[in-house]
């Protein structure tokens, strides 16, 4: 039985090749989607679709449009989702996405360091499983197996 995963979280570093790669070790059937994670493609999709906006305001309009569409399309599709919060970056994305997640009703994994626990305390306790690492990540799915 395959699942479809969405990562949802920054796209800064490359958690998401990790997270890939411990799921390979486990032999788990599942196939991974996520946001844009070429940031100047996601930055500039609008004005590559639309064509050349009046300002920025209406740049990142446009391109949050087309990057929401592209995250409801691939979130809709998934049958679990996995949401990283990292330290270093600002983690607004990650944060709408996993909200979506759990209002479209879909088993969600919330990844996040020890020092978040309470400013994300109210979204860990709506989603499924907070854990503090990948591998934590990975070991849940891997028991769906068992």
């Amino acid at each position: 039985m395959e699942f479809i995963v969405y990562l949802a979280g920054q796209i800064h570093d490359n958690w998401r090749e990790e997270v890939i790669s411990k799921a390979r070790e486990k032999n788990l059937p599942l196939k991974f989607v996520g946001p844009q994670t070429n940031h100047d493609r996601s930055d500039d999709i609008g004005e590559a679709i639309l064509g050349e906006q009046p300002g920025k305001f209406y740049k990142d309009d446009a391109a949050s449009n087309i990057n929401n569409f592209r995250t409801q399309v691939l979130m809709q599709k998934a049958d679990i989702v996995i949401a990283l919060f990292g330290d270093k970056y600002k983690q607004w994305n990650t944060a709408m996405d996993a909200s979506t997640a759990i209002a479209l009703n879909k088993p969600t994994i919330i990844i996040r360091p020890e020092n978040l626990i309470h400013p994300l305390k109210e979204l860990s306790n709506k989603a499924n499983v907070t854990v503090e690492t990948v591998e934590q990540a990975m070991e849940v799915l891997a028991y769906i197996y068992e």
